[in-house]
């Protein structure tokens, strides 16, 4: 029998080479749709408009649509989730309603993305009358957000030390005062980090904005109305490469392809970085 240096050695090698081969994937990956899709961007490219029959088209208000449905549908579900994870770590206690509530989230998570877009279609553009537009993109995609970060919301203040708020509480502070001024504070840089992987995923949604934000876009670059078309990055990929009829398709797919790549990596670590800044500062301060 093999001892137990012997195992632990061996478990280690395959724990490392599971992680190369992962970063690997990932490294090749990136390095392919980087090297196909870089030579085509331009500034014309990232700012124009787009075309549908002639080669030579840009993706400006595409781009512009893929940042302002993202924004609004955080900015929807946010105080949502936030509120719902702080009423299941602080104040749920251990019974049948908070198991329900935990299935529930659970169970809307797994539901795949294209069946959120039907029920967007029934309900936002059918039913309320908004029709294909950015604000029905943006309400329909809250749903896919929503579980997500009220888990990862959870997660944050339960990983906050029991006694940072018994110390709050023997100092006479009320529960309240304790979970805005105690409990949020150390538990951001986990709420950042989710919010984080929610907009990346966010960012490249595509079944959602097809029912219900369209795959056209408004000829007013920068239209902040909400009832417009709001076609984004990853549907218009879809839509070039599924019935476009412009001839540079492919170097419209490719150039998209690498614009939401750079776009995910500058905007993770737009967020990424302070959140570690902050979570380093506040391990100091706790030792």
């Amino acid at each position: 029998m093999m001892s137990a240096r012997i195992c632990d050695k061996i478990a280690t090698a395959i724990a490392w080479l599971a992680a190369i081969v992962i970063l690997g994937v990932l490294a090749s990956f990136l390095l392919y749709m980087l090297y196909k899709g870089l030579p085509v961007l331009s500034w014309h490219f990232i700012t124009g408009m787009p075309s549908d029959i002639r080669a030579g088209g840009g993706v400006g208000p595409e781009l512009f649509n893929s940042f302002y449905i993202l924004v609004l549908s955080m900015l929807f579900s946010f105080p949502v989730a936030l509120g719902a994870g702080i009423y299941l770590a602080e104040y749920a206690g251990t019974g049948r309603v908070t198991e329900l509530i935990r299935l529930s989230t659970e169970s809307l998570a797994t539901v795949p993305s294209i069946v959120l877009g039907l029920f967007g279609m029934i309900v936002f553009i059918n039913y309320l009358g908004l029709g294909i537009s950015i604000l029905s993109g943006a309400l329909t995609l809250t749903l896919l957000n929503i579980p997500v970060l009220v888990r990862v919301t959870e997660e944050s203040f339960r990983a906050v030390p029991s006694y940072y708020r018994e110390a709050s509480l023997a100092l006479g502070a009320t529960k309240w005062q304790t979970i805005w001024r105690v409990v949020l504070p150390n538990a951001l840089p986990g709420l950042i980090t989710g919010i984080t992987l929610t907009a990346g995923r966010a960012m490249g949604e595509t079944a959602i904005l097809i029912f219900t934000a369209g795959t056209t876009v408004s000829r007013q670059a920068g239209d902040f109305d909400l009832f417009a078309a709001g076609e984004t990055l990853a549907v218009h990929l879809w839509y070039v490469m599924g019935i476009g009829l412009v001839p540079d398709r492919m170097e419209i797919a490719n150039g998209i392809g690498a614009l939401l790549i750079i776009t995910i990596l500058i905007f993770n670590l737009a967020f990424t970085i302070p959140g570690r800044m902050l979570q380093k500062r506040m391990t100091g301060t706790r030792q």
